[in-house]
């Protein structure tokens, strides 16, 4: 076979990597057992070399995830030790700072063997809706109080499973069958990868992925340094603020392009909080990566060559480099907020590339109900724990209006309500687009939602608000406005916090609204069309129509007209 068509086969076979672990994750997606993974698509799935380095990533997952477990592996064949890898293994963990960030995520690796020998690894990482401790939520003092640590071990050797490990786990978890079912589920999708991997390799009579994998790395990284070795040799400073526990938290990073790399130092972040809101470096990193990835080389395919030139320092016990015991199990709040960060500096070395400021960090709560106690409880009133994530409006862009209530950077899905009242004694009385949330600008914030959420007859709940921006709204670029910020309070006018652990007694409702995208570009630019299309769907209201656009009151009028009779406008 000439050098020619060994590329091009080369090429069929990266492609089908790239499918093979997108079926790895379709596999989790339809076995797990809890509704982040089932509806969300909080996980991700990947295949890896003999030394750990991610060769393909599933399209389905998070950057957090994908990018966090793309380190994950290398840890796993350290403490296994290569000796102690035999066919039928399975490891697993939860720890998060060789896994991916906090201990509401367990990762899964399965090494792969054929004819009897190593040939690579899978790997697939699921949230999981309770690991016990305090529950999912910022109020823990350190990680021993967040949940049930498990370190870098064996989930099955040669395959038999380690019942041990099993009772251990149902033993300290609230939702037992639930995580159970999910820790199989991520066993079984790494099966799926080997088998489909073990196909490809007969079918191209391959018996180890060497050839391969230097192919997709090294061409991974040429393309990777040509789009940074276009880019102007410069630095520049980002800053963004965000709500914190307590106090408010900045995020400062420096970026710097040089000829092979761009490093990204957060030097003069805050300091590690005394709440669960920290953030392990790996974390930081793998969205620090994904942002100025999806900036100068979103089309070449993530892996551990395309990921390698994106550089991340922080110095230790900083928010965003919190080490162990650092509480961690809200570190998603801080990490979101990281690549608007790194978007403010970049912006500074490529303008009119990146977007505005975005609602960032995924709008989640979780209840956890139980029967009432301020009166005799129905017999059908049980315990439950419900997680449900949900999404404020992304930055407007450059060229297009921001996406409404769309989770950006993180990519996970908006819950679907019946899945939600599905998976215990919840109601979602209400969850609705935010008319007037997106920030104002040639180019429109994406909107907020409306949620409100109540329990069943007969319960009440606790819920865990994991919310931000509501003293920092998102903050608009090149004259744009800033988004609408996050509201959160009870139905009888009773004052909520952002964050933390609170009761919800029976009968009553907690009442939401999350934050809006911010604006691009001037709102007096924004053409006309664009203003009244916004009004007829409900967008934007007559008042911000006429104050932040200028449209006039004729027109508003004559917009209104058209709606009424069911006219495109």
């Amino acid at each position: 076979m000439t050098a020619k068509d060994m590329n091009v086969a080369y090429q069929v076979m990266w492609n089908r990597l790239i499918s093979v672990v997108e079926e790895q994750a379709q596999a989790l997606v339809r076995t797990a057992f809890s509704t982040s993974v089932r509806e969300a698509g909080d996980l991700s799935a990947g295949v890896y070399d003999l030394q750990g380095q991610m060769l393909a990533q599933a399209v389905t997952g998070t950057p957090g995830h994908v990018n966090a477990m793309a380190d994950a592996v290398a840890h796993f064949i350290r403490r296994i030790g290569r000796e102690n890898i035999f066919e039928g293994d399975i490891y697993i963990t939860n720890d998060p700072w060789e896994g991916t960030g906090h201990l509401h995520d367990i990762t899964m690796v399965t090494p792969s063997f054929h004819n009897g020998k190593l040939v690579g690894f899978f790997a697939c990482t699921a949230h999981i809706v309770d690991i016990g401790g305090r529950g999912f939520g910022a109020d823990a003092a350190s990680v021993y109080e967040e949940g049930l640590y498990l370190p870098i071990m064996k989930f099955a050797e040669r395959g038999t499973v380690d019942q041990t490990l099993i009772r251990i786990v149902r033993g300290n978890v609230r939702e037992p069958d639930q995580l159970i079912g999910d820790m199989y589920a991520l066993a079984t999708c790494n099966e799926i990868g080997h088998r489909r991997l073990i196909e490809m390799m007969e079918e191209f009579a391959l018996d180890d992925l060497g050839g391969i994998a230097t192919f997709i790395l090294d061409n991974s990284r040429r393309a990777t340094l040509e789009r940074i070795a276009a880019l102007p040799r410069t630095s520049a400073v980002g800053e963004i603020t965000m709500d914190g526990f307590d106090t408010t938290i900045t995020l400062r990073v420096k970026v710097s392009v040089h000829d092979d790399r761009i490093v990204s130092d957060f030097t003069g972040s805050s300091g590690v909080d005394k709440k669960g809101i920290n953030c392990p470096l790996v974390y930081a990193k793998a969205y620090a990566c994904y942002a100025l990835k999806v900036a100068i080389a979103p089309e070449i395919p993530n892996n551990a060559a395309s990921l390698a030139p994106f550089e991340i320092e922080a110095p230790v016990n900083t928010i965003v480099n919190a080490v162990h015991p650092a509480p961690v199990a809200l570190r998603h709040i801080v990490g979101h907020f990281v690549p608007d960060a790194v978007f403010n500096a970049f912006d500074q070395i490529v303008p009119g590339l990146v977007p505005a400021e975005g609602a960032a960090c995924l709008c989640n709560f979780q209840v956890s109900l139980r029967p009432r106690s301020d009166a005799p409880a129905p017999a059908h009133a049980r315990r439950s724990e419900v997680l449900t994530f949900n999404s404020g409006g992304s930055g407007a862009r450059p060229a297009h209006d921001g996406l409404n209530a769309t989770a950006f950077p993180s990519g996970v899905m908006t819950m679907p309500i019946e899945a939600t009242e599905h998976a215990g004694p919840v109601i979602i009385w209400r969850k609705e687009l935010r008319p007037d949330s997106g920030g104002a600008g040639q180019q429109r914030g994406g909107l907020g939602q409306f949620m409100e959420v109540g329990a069943r007859e007969g319960h009440e709940f606790d819920i865990q608000a994991m919310f931000d921006r509501v003293n920092h709204p998102a903050l608009g670029r090149r004259g744009g406005g800033a988004g609408a910020p996050t509201t959160i309070v009870q139905d009888d006018g009773t004052a909520m916090n952002g964050k933390g652990k609170q009761f919800v007694a029976h009968g009553r409702r907690v009442m939401m609204a999350f934050p809006g995208g911010a604006g691009y570009g001037a709102a007096s630019d924004r053409d006309a069309a664009a203003v009244k299309r916004d009004l007829a769907r409900g967008y934007i209201t007559a008042q911000t129509a006429a104050a932040d656009y200028g449209l006039s009151a004729d027109d508003i009028a004559a917009v209104q007209a058209q709606v009424a009779k069911g006219e495109d406008v």
